[in-house]
């Protein structure tokens, strides 16, 4: 994987992070907002020249619903729109106080009229919310144990390993279904949150731990190991300061690998209805919004968060990979 690869998936990503991190700064509306005669409005791009040619400031022409059966609106280049910057409640929005003015929808609107970019950015809270947390407890979780396993050997390594091997051998979306539908349905959003997070580590620790385990097995029998075993170090202090770290490299690919699949989990989870509901946007929850709509030939805008989904684990994959030609043995000698 090239550098400028690599830059531009961790800029990607950055955005994405930090327009998650910013949501109510950046929409320009309240997620649950629905605006009336702007069901299924297309998207609202912004100009900088207007009909005479001349060049102003960003501005945008407000839509008119001119067919309700057809659900198609018109721009109404007769009244742009100024953008205004920095106000108390987003980055950019249009100055609704003008006459004829409407709302501005980056991303258009869904079957309630509610803005999609709204809705989309607030969303990643949650979706990127519950995959990071969920990453990060597997990995700890996956870390702990096969360092236990690798360290102590014997009946610890089998036992970790059994359930480990366990794990794996099952469908492990099918296991995220089950584990969240033996739990009660109607639950808040925050309690949402933590179940899935804890479900999604419970099934994704394995795959760690077993590398983890083949890590610290291999690595505490190395002179370092047996020199600080031999000057009265501890076996917490040895599995700690010498074999763990031999172990970042591979945690760092099993992040890349475990937060995509993380993602789509949490989309499969709530489009199914096993995760967030209505009204809390999340990406599951707005493409369950987009199936139900069953218009997507004629609104394909509302597929924004599959967008949103694909660019994620781009970037992810991006900021992640690794050259092919370049063998573990040459990044060692360089």
């Amino acid at each position: 994987m090239s550098l400028s690869a690599r830059t531009a998936g961790a800029l990607l990503f950055g955005a994405i992070v930090l327009s998650a991190v910013a949501a109510t700064i950046v929409a320009p509306h309240p997620a649950g907002r629905q605006f009336s005669n702007f069901q299924y409005a297309p998207p609202m791009r912004p100009y900088i020249v207007d009909e005479d040619g001349r060049w102003r400031a960003p501005f945008v022409y407000p839509l008119r619903l001119a067919d309700r059966l057809e659900r198609r609106f018109t721009e109404d280049r007769t009244r742009p729109m100024p953008l205004r910057w920095f106000p108390p409640s987003a980055i950019v929005w249009v100055d609704e106080s003008a006459e004829g003015a409407g709302p501005w929808l980056p991303l258009g609107a869904d079957p309630l009229g509610r803005d999609i970019f709204a809705r989309l950015v607030r969303g990643a809270r949650l979706s990127l919310g519950v995959s990071l947390a969920a990453a990060a407890a597997a990995l700890l979780l996956g870390a702990f144990l096969g360092a236990l396993a690798g360290f102590a050997g014997g009946r610890v390594d089998d036992a970790v390993m059994r359930v480990a091997d366990f794990l794996l051998v099952l469908p492990a979306i099918y296991v995220v279904i089950v584990l969240r539908g033996s739990m009660p349905l109607v639950l808040t959003t925050a309690q949402v949150f933590w179940i899935m997070t804890a479900v999604l580590a419970v099934v994704g620790w394995p795959y760690p731990a077993r590398g983890v385990r083949a890590i610290v097995s291999a690595e505490r029998r190395r002179e370092y190991a047996e020199a600080a075993r031999a000057i009265g170090a501890g076996p917490l202090r040895i599995l700690l300061r010498h074999l763990l770290p031999a172990a970042r490299g591979f945690l760092g690919v099993q992040a890349a690998l475990l937060l995509p699949a993380f993602i789509l989990a949490e989309a499969t989870l709530s489009f199914v209805g096993f995760g967030f509901a209505e009204p809390t946007p999340s990406w599951g929850v707005m493409l369950h919004d987009a199936a139900q709509a069953g218009t997507l030939a004629e609104a394909p805008w509302l597929l924004a968060p599959a967008v949103a989904i694909v660019l994620t684990v781009l970037a992810v994959h991006l900021v992640a990979g690794r050259g092919n030609s370049m063998s573990p043995e040459a990044d060692r000698i360089r």
